[in-house]
């Protein structure tokens, strides 16, 4: 019995203590339900928005629930209550269709401010262009020649969990990159989105920026950061593989500092130039090569062809024992490497890595796991293949242009050899008949069949029909302009010649038992044609 009421009293301390727990001020800084203020003034409006309407509703479903419960409580059966008879109120549907148009207009005017502000791009004083690729994002500066990618730089140790790994994951894990996105503060800076490959969304909950990045099209954000700082945020738009791996980070910093910041990139870029030129000049040993291509390797092509060089076929095939990596030549793999290749997975890392990483990468690829292929590549090889790749596209565009050119030289000389069409001509019943029947045979007995009798309800009869055997004028607008009613009646006015059409509407008229005895000549046809 003392063991049962221990056990009892254990219990309830637990629960307290879980109770406790879970409603401490610690307990709650580390879980938020709500959204973020953010930094911004239009993550501050976005914030009280949502709190307007979550307020209303919160107020609404009092009101609504503790009416019916309190007339389930207090007007129940068992305390003798009755339902009132009456069937309508116009005053009470007066009242229950205002009061929600009142609140549907509380909320739709700071809705409708919050959202124009949003979509305000103008007057900015940065201008960035933000490309998503998988899985990375790149940020080319307006007017500032200055563009770079952002990569994870969780090291891979801390997110693979495998069995053998005891690295500890750090204070942002799968939130910190390579190299922030970088802006002025107390400056309205203009995001131009748009991806490379696939649908990404660029998302920061401080600045209550969340636009998709999708191929092809540029879709437009801006914000202005109050305080300096540094924001995070993800990709949030499923994208592929290694979706949860592609981090947003911005550094926002003063004035000051940010001009300092572009001085120092102006800097690092003409010092990445004159390293890449001397690089052309310079032969790296294997072992320099083989070291740099595997930290290049590692950060770049692991996640698709794997540390181990095995790849994840189909998508990502193996390059261990690759006819690309090792019975290939050597002008190919750089060229795959520079330029990617079209409809696959395969990135263009020409704009991404220097000419030294790039003829890293393909030294260690064309060298690790057992490859062995002891071919050295560099820089000035890499050079080279990109310019022969150049030239030979220059005159493959050369070749096509000339063909192009050719071709529409041929088509100005037939064009100028087609006569030009007598619509004053007037045909006989019997040159019309015969020429009809050919149109016919050639652009309407698919559908409308060799007999007429057509295929409804699709494809109407002609024999007998009122099209047909009715008003030429609307006879002549079907088969001019099609149908409005029936999308499979296409328009013929730009496929046929106004003779051929004069002809095959004569054809119709007097075919299969028509018999209307109706001719029409070209140039009825071109006056329908005007209309």
């Amino acid at each position: 019995m003392i063991t049962k009421r221990r056990c009892r009293v254990g219990k309830h301390k637990l629960i307290w203590l879980v109770l406790v727990s879970l409603f401490t001020n610690s307990a709650w800084a580390e879980m938020q339900l709500n959204l973020t203020k953010g930094v911004t003034a239009v993550s501050r409006d976005v914030y009280d928005l949502h709190m307007l309407v979550l307020w209303i509703c919160t107020a609404i479903g009092v009101i609504v629930f503790g009416a019916m419960f309190w007339s389930m409580a207090f007007h129940r059966k068992s305390k003798g209550a009755k339902a009132a008879d009456f069937h309508e109120s116009t005053k009470v549907e007066i009242l229950w269709t205002a009061i929600p148009i009142v609140i549907l207009i509380a909320m739709a005017v700071p809705a409708t401010t919050t959202l124009i502000a949003m979509e305000d791009n103008t007057n900015s004083d940065v201008t960035i262009q933000i490309t998503g690729s998988q899985w990375k994002w790149h940020y080319k500066y307006f007017d500032q020649d200055i563009e770079y990618y952002s990569v994870l730089s969780t090291p891979p140790e801390q997110y693979q969990n495998q069995q053998e790994t005891t690295a500890i994951k750090g204070e942002h894990y799968l939130l910190e990159v390579d190299k922030p996105l970088v802006i002025p503060a107390n400056k309205k800076v203009r995001f131009l989105i748009t991806s490379d490959d696939v649908i990404h969304s660029w998302w920061v909950p401080a600045f209550a920026i969340k636009q998709d990045a999708n191929p092809g099209f540029i879709n437009e954000a801006w914000t202005r950061v109050d305080e300096p700082g540094i924001y995070r945020g993800q990709c949030a738009e499923l994208c592929g593989k290694d979706h949860g791996f592609m981090p947003i980070v911005v550094e926002v910093k003063s004035a000051e500092d940010y001009d300092i910041w572009l001085n120092e990139q102006q800097q690092r870029i003409a010092q990445a130039a004159s390293a890449e030129q001397a690089s052309l000049t310079t032969a790296m040993s294997k072992a320099e090569l083989m070291q740099l291509g595997k930290t290049t390797y590692t950060a770049y092509c692991s996640a698709c062809h794997q540390p181990s060089g095995l790849g994840l076929p189909p998508a990502f095939p193996a390059l261990k024992d690759s006819p690309i990596t090792t019975t290939g030549t050597i002008q190919d793999h750089i060229n795959i490497v520079f330029n990617g290749k079209t409809g696959t997975g395969m990135q263009a890392y020409g704009k991404q890595l220097s000419l030294k990483e790039l003829a890293a990468v393909i030294t260690y690829e064309r060298n690790a796991w057992g490859n062995n292929t002891g071919d050295l590549v560099q820089a000035s090889d890499v050079k080279s293949a990109v310019a022969s790749s150049v030239e030979g596209k220059a005159q493959e565009a050369t070749a096509s242009l000339a063909i192009e050119t050719a071709v529409e030289e041929a088509v100005e000389i037939i064009t100028e050899e087609v006569p030009v069409e007598d619509l004053s001509k007037v045909y006989s019943h019997d040159e019309l008949m015969t020429m009809g029947e050919k149109v016919y045979l050639k652009a309407c007995v698919a559908c409308h069949q060799p007999t007429g009798a057509g295929l409804p309800p699709a494809f109407p009869a002609l024999k007998g029909s009122v099209i047909a055997t009715g008003d030429i004028t609307v006879h002549l607008d079907m088969v001019i302009n099609g149908s409005k009613k029936n999308a499979a009646m296409t328009a013929f006015g730009s496929q046929l010649t106004k003779t051929e059409i004069a002809a095959v509407v004569t054809y119709e008229r007097n075919a299969w038992g028509n018999n209307t005895g109706d001719l029409v000549q070209p140039a009825a046809v071109d006056a329908a044609s005007a209309k």
